[in-house]
């Protein structure tokens, strides 16, 4: 097949790499934007903290003139020396602490981990011949709730393979229960079931309560997960008063055992709010918090640098370079900045415009009073993009005077009254949740009730409908409800 050269006129839409920085940065949070700020003093050594104040400069250019003792030739500077130095001062130093920083040290967690502890209790057991080879296997495959989710011949062919060790599932079951009787109460257990029972048998002391409930995890497991109490208290012949402190003394138990020695260590988000919105006097003020604000400028003695370059000859190679390297890291600190700047005025419209639009509910902190908004509205009213606006409530948090709230939080869908009024399903997901916990637990209301009762409230919606926004609340449906 020949080959053929033609030409080809054709009008393509791209992205150029600043539009494309901006996006980024639009759906940074907070806490994420000091980082990306110092990654880009890093490796931008044109970029620095800062105001840009002219004045200043002009004043220390005319105080090195009237210098005496100032000489030229001393305080050149060579830009080849700063370009071939491999260790220059940009890449290994960096003050990304601002002057009025708190420095706070975090301290370390010297505490066992939840395996470390099991090994540990091991070496006290009276073990046999390759049962420490056994219980360190079975250990090891335990996950993070204390269960262990491989199956006996599995483990047998893991110590196999891995050990060099031929072991009998009859050995395996029997170091299994002497793990069985380590702290915390129910590690090892392969199932749910299992572990409550184990629990249970430790608090045996031959109260009646006790026992009855012993009886209930290891014969009725799957009427109590059902909650049929009425067939518990049948075929068990309890009172309902009987039945009451046994399933009490269930719910006492811990079903993730492996967890409870993480709780301490487990690592919280912390949330730092990108807008801070108080109501005074029947105003409301809305501000960008300081730190999506950040003082940066270019470098002044980069700036110089290009100057004094593009002033000379440029005849060398390395000079051209030289000039080249330094426009591009320029260039992009002004890219930078310019993103920077656009990202708090995008931010701070966008959040305007919700505020303006919710503003009944940022006035009375009622989510009733919430209207019904979808990203096209806000879209509509400061004249960008749906993405744009996605990416502005992407992560982001505004502290009000009722609290700190997720700016997705503000959007929901409408739904019509019988008045033909449209409220916002979060107004209907509020009265759904009142209604559920004012409902008496012995006789939980069921999605029907829970239809009617909203119809009465003129919020005409079927019965699939209340199972959905039930579901989005997490609330289990009302056998799963019933409390004694």
């Amino acid at each position: 097949m020949a080959l053929k050269q033609h030409l080809i006129q054709k009008l393509e839409q791209k992205l150029s790499p600043q539009q494309i920085q901006l996006m980024k940065l639009l759906q940074v949070p907070t806490i994420e934007l000091d980082q990306r700020i110092k990654q880009e003093i890093e490796q931008n050594p044109a970029l620095e903290e800062g105001e840009e104040r002219e004045e200043e400069d002009d004043e220390y250019d005319s105080e090195e003139n009237d210098d005496d003792e100032f000489d030229d030739d001393e305080e050149e500077f060579d830009l080849s020396d700063y370009l071939d130095d491999d260790s220059a001062d940009y890449k290994t130093q960096a003050n990304n602490q601002s002057k009025d920083e708190e420095e706070r040290v975090i301290p370390l967690s010297g505490e066992q981990s939840f395996r470390e502890k099991l090994m540990e209790q091991i070496q006290l057991l009276p073990l046999i011949d390759n049962q420490y080879l056994i219980a360190d296997t079975i250990i090891g495959n335990l996950d993070e709730s204390g269960y262990l989710n491989r199956e006996v011949d599995a483990l047998v062919d893991d110590l196999a393979f891995s050990v060099g060790i031929t072991v009998s599932e009859s050995e395996i079951e029997e170091t299994l229960a002497l793990i069985h009787e380590l702290d915390p109460a129910g590690v090892g257990a392969r199932d749910l079931q299992e572990c409550l029972v184990l629990q249970m048998k430790r608090k045996q002391d031959g109260k009646q309560h006790r026992s009855h409930a012993l009886m209930i995890l290891q014969k009725f497991f799957e009427e109590f997960t059902k909650k049929h109490y009425d067939k518990i208290a049948k075929k068990l012949d309890l009172t309902d008063e009987e039945l009451k402190k046994a399933i009490d003394e269930i719910l006492k138990l811990n079903p993730k055992p492996g967890g409870s020695t993480r709780d301490a260590a487990q690592n919280f988000q912390q949330i730092i709010p990108d807008f801070l919105l108080f109501e005074s006097d029947g105003k409301l003020e809305l501000t960008l918090n300081s730190r999506n604000a950040p003082d940066l400028k270019v470098s002044r003695e980069y700036a110089n640098m290009l100057r004094t370059y593009a002033e000379g000859a440029k005849t060398s190679k390395s000079d051209k370079e030289a000039l080249s390297f330094v426009k591009q890291k320029l260039d992009s600190a002004k890219w930078f900045i310019d993103a920077i700047k656009q990202r708090q005025t995008t931010l701070l419209i966008t959040m305007t415009a919700i505020m303006e639009y919710q503003r009944n509910f940022f006035l009375t902190g009622d989510e009733t009073n919430l209207r019904p908004m979808i990203l096209k509205d806000i879209a509509d009213v400061v004249l960008m993009d749906i993405s744009t606006v996605s990416r502005v409530a992407n992560s982001k948090y505004v502290q009000t005077n009722f609290g700190i709230y997720s700016l997705k939080y503000f959007f929901s869908e409408s739904l019509s009254t019988d008045s033909g009024e449209e409220v916002s399903t979060r107004e209907v997901k509020k009265i759904l949740s009142n209604a559920i916990e004012a409902e008496d637990k012995k006789r939980p209301l069921p999605d029907e009730k829970l239809m009617e009762l909203l119809k009465d409230k003129g919020y005409n919606i079927a019965r699939r409908t209340v199972a959905k926004y039930r579901e989005q609340l997490n609330i289990p449906v009302a056998r799963l409800r019933k409390e004694l």
